[in-house]
């Protein structure tokens, strides 16, 4: 068993100096987190980026109480000290987790139970950009969304780092898997991925590309992340008992839809966000993961696509790419 490495009394972190554009990013020196029981402190290599942080920074998504102000949702590293109490790792093994907020940052403190190996073969980079996009979409697509081999599932943003994680993860499960996405290139690359069909949804209506690819029966799942007028169509996209997901509303939080083909249908419209949720409840999460899906990462049947790689200090970068709307995929800080 590796000895626990001296701890510097600082840290290189980057915060949110005040609501608003990327540039509010700024890097700053802080104290090392304090751990609390069953808490591991992680010596963070790298830290994914994602669309929570962009709304933290906008002052629109404040940190859950208890958990750091700092933005970052999920890391990656090596185990440096040991909460009272935890016992599942040891100092030195490498991990990717699932953390409430301070992912940007030299170290991140986060429950033993959140945390998982490094998957087999992975880079730091590559396992940073994990454990955020695939506790989203295994909860929202599998178990909200009960996705079962042989139906079709409809993701909206299929180029996103939640779309690319979804589009493989429900074809590796046997699902026809059909997504929207805002260009040619963005359509190319999730064909690429394993979309059985893409839609340009600039030019393209979805719900009669769907009805088209389905024969007319709509699709049995729906990942959303749009929102508005989304809604409504969604609803006329939706196959006969079929469940659709929400997780996010970028086009809008509030929607006028026809209520009458829920009720027609039997639709299921559900959602959730995850970083409210209780440690336990992402526990769960992270075990089924484990079983179901690190096996299909060792073997590289699914993988984080990669977008850029930005230093930690030039996180104003990495916001700024997100906004952009140009990324294929995951956006990651290199920390270590």
């Amino acid at each position: 068993m590796a000895k626990p490495a001296k701890l510097p009394e600082k840290m290189l972190a980057v915060a949110i100096s005040q609501p608003g554009g990327p540039r509010v990013l700024k890097a700053e020196k802080r104290d090392l987190p304090e751990l609390g029981a069953g808490e591991i402190l992680i010596r963070v290599h790298a830290a994914g980026v994602n669309r929570p942080d962009v709304q933290q920074r906008k002052g629109a998504y404040p940190a859950p109480p208890g958990a750091s102000d700092l933005p970052g949702l999920e890391v990656s590293g090596e185990v440096a000290a040991l909460g009272e109490g935890a016992t599942r790792w040891r100092i030195g093994d490498a991990v990717c987790a699932l953390t409430p907020g301070g992912g940007y940052a030299e170290y991140a403190r986060v429950h033993e139970t959140n945390a998982l190996p490094m998957p087999t073969g992975f880079t730091f980079t590559e396992a940073a950009a994990v454990p955020e996009t695939f506790f989203t979409v295994w909860h929202n697509v599998f178990e909200r969304g009960a996705l079962k081999a042989g139906e079709t599932l409809l993701i909206h943003g299929g180029s996103s780092g939640i779309g690319t994680t979804a589009i493989q993860l429900a074809s590796a499960f046997g699902a026809y898997v059909i997504v929207t996405a805002g260009s040619d290139d963005k359509c190319a690359a999730c064909l690429k991925l394993g979309a059985d069909r893409a839609i340009n949804y600039r030019n393209e209506d979805f719900v009669e590309a769907v009805k088209d690819a389905t024969g007319g029966k709509g699709a049995d799942v729906i990942l959303d992340m749009v929102g508005g007028d989304y809604v409504g169509r969604n609803y006329n996209a939706a196959a006969v008992d079929g469940r659709i997901v929400q997780i996010a509303t970028q086009g809008g939080a509030v929607a006028s839809a026809d209520f009458s083909k829920l009720m027609v249908k039997r639709l299921t419209h559900t959602g959730s966000t995850l970083r409210p949720r209780t440690t336990e409840f992402k526990a769960g999460i992270a075990a089924a993961l484990e079983a179901q899906v690190w096996p299909l990462l060792a073997v590289r049947r699914v993988a984080p696509v990669m977008d850029m790689i930005f230093p930690l200090k030039e996180a104003w970068r990495a916001h700024e790419r997100m906004e952009e709307g140009e990324h294929i995929g995951k956006i990651v800080l290199d920390v270590g």
